[in-house]
């Protein structure tokens, strides 16, 4: 059985956001990164794909690239990333990511088709154009790219680095989607958190996309951030639906300076408060849904007739690390500092720092530096929590066929807690399933919750809140 999602989800009362609003991981992996251990050395890492390979020897696969590098800093930013205009620091990591490539392709049988590709950062278009193709060729020659349109290949663009030549060679070496980082239109709001980008120059940009025929458009958004208003954000809004992405990312900024030290630099006094971000946040998901824009969860938007949105009603949608998807590959290889692999039974991450990932590639070692191995009580939370965030739903009777004990069997200490999720009007349970209501799209994170068995030792202040 799967949903249909509707236009925006309903809006819920505000004591109800408010009685939510705690803080809670994102879930784009369980156990999430809270859990890896660095006990988890290459040689768990080898184990990880020699059982991924005797199980999924010709499965699709899913290869992941990290650039970390940015021109400049944006003070909201959380990722893992190095700010530098120096070129030779950027061959020089490429050089290392070319010797990781060959090192890890070892690990996998060649045949594999790569039916997803995806380069994140940092700025993946901070690479000239030949240190792009370089890096293409590289992945090329190690790994089975396949060359049908139907293939999910995505980066993520920073408009201030791309100019129409840019796009054209990257439609050329097989990107089919685009992910364009917006976060506010607002000047004011720009030069607060340090990324200054016309109008007119995003509008060059997308009119360049659809010229060179890209599959899928995204436009990621920021509520929260400093000198925001309701006002401000509905212009940057209506700005956005102008442009008619096929899919809008809206995040709520979590200010957390005491990990992210870029953070530091903005004016907390500017922040909106928990009511102004609620306001924006209903706002967004009311013009959005009556732009015609379907939530499917998880701060992402898209049009009805976007695979994203047919794979859902299906229930056929899936999610990894890079997002939502609907080209199913079990096996996750991430490359490049700090990348994040998955497999059915473990998660492994690259080393986080630069030099130690250049540490390790001289020693001629795979840059693993942490992971974790999952246990059978992990993969069936895992299995709920992401049938959850992908397709609203949890059929009972998939579940027990999966794992071979009933739902309920496993979940009695929980069950109350998901009854109260019911009187609040977040989810339907039945003896057949549990399904997600259009008001829970929006607590989609306070749902999962309720099946993370190590939510109580994760640390609160490591993620940030789910509601607001």
């Amino acid at each position: 059985m799967s949903v249909q999602a509707s236009g925006a989800a309903a809006a819920q009362p505000r004591n109800l956001i408010m009685k939510y609003n705690v803080r809670g991981p994102r879930y784009t992996s369980y156990p999430t990164a809270l859990q890896f251990q660095e006990d988890f050395d290459e040689a768990a890492y080898r184990r990880m794909w020699q059982q991924a390979s005797a199980e999924h020897a010709a499965a699709p696969l899913s290869l992941y690239v990290h650039v970390p590098f940015c021109e400049h800093l944006c003070y909201f930013c959380a990722c893992n990333k190095v700010v530098t205009r120096q070129r030779t620091a950027i061959q020089r990591y490429l050089g290392y990511l070319g010797r990781e490539i060959r090192l890890q392709a070892e690990l996998l049988d060649a045949d594999r088709p790569v039916t997803q590709l995806h380069w994140g950062g940092g700025t993946p278009t901070v690479l000239s154009g030949a240190e792009t193709m370089e890096l293409m060729h590289g992945l090329s020659r190690h790994f089975r790219l396949v060359d049908d349109d139907d293939r999910e290949y995505s980066i993520e663009v920073d408009p201030r680095t791309v100019d129409v030549e840019r796009l054209a060679l990257l439609r050329g070496l097989g990107f089919n989607r685009i992910s364009l980082g917006i976060q506010d239109f607002d000047p004011t709001v720009q030069r607060a958190i340090n990324r200054v980008q016309s109008l007119d120059q995003i509008c060059g940009i997308v009119d360049a996309i659809r010229a060179h025929e890209f599959r899928s458009l995204s436009l990621d958004l920021i509520y929260g951030l400093p000198c925001q208003s309701s006002v401000s954000f509905g212009q940057t809004l209506r700005r956005v639906i102008a442009l008619t992405p096929d899919r809008v990312s809206l995040y709520g900024y979590a200010h957390l300076p005491q990990r992210f030290k870029p953070q530091r630099a903005l004016d907390q006094r500017t922040l909106p408060g928990p009511m102004a971000r609620l306001t924006m946040l209903d706002m967004a998901s009311d013009m959005l849904g009556r732009a015609g824009y379907v939530h499917i969860g998880m701060d992402h938007f898209v049009r009805p007739d976007d695979e994203l949105a047919l794979a859902q009603r299906e229930g056929r949608l899936q999610r990894n690390f890079q997002g939502y998807s609907v080209k199913h590959a079990p096996d996750l290889l991430a490359l490049g500092m700090s990348g994040i692999s998955s497999t059915d039974r473990a998660y492994a991450q690259n080393a986080r720092q630069l030099d130690r990932y250049y540490q390790a590639l001289d020693e001629g070692r795979l840059p693993v530096e942490r992971g974790v191995a999952m246990s059978e009580e992990d993969c069936l939370r895992r299995h709920v929590i992401m049938a959850l965030i992908c397709n609203l739903h949890c059929d009972f009777a998939d579940f027990e066929q999966r794992f071979g004990r009933p739902f309920q069997d496993c979940f009695q200490q929980e069950w109350p807690e998901l009854e109260q999720l019911q009187c609040d009007g977040l989810l339907t349970l039945s003896q057949d399933a549990l399904t997600v209501t259009a008001p829970g799209r929006k607590l989609l994170r306070n749902i999962c919750m309720r099946f993370d068995r190590y939510l109580a030792r994760s640390g609160a202040a490591q993620v940030s809140a789910t509601a607001l």
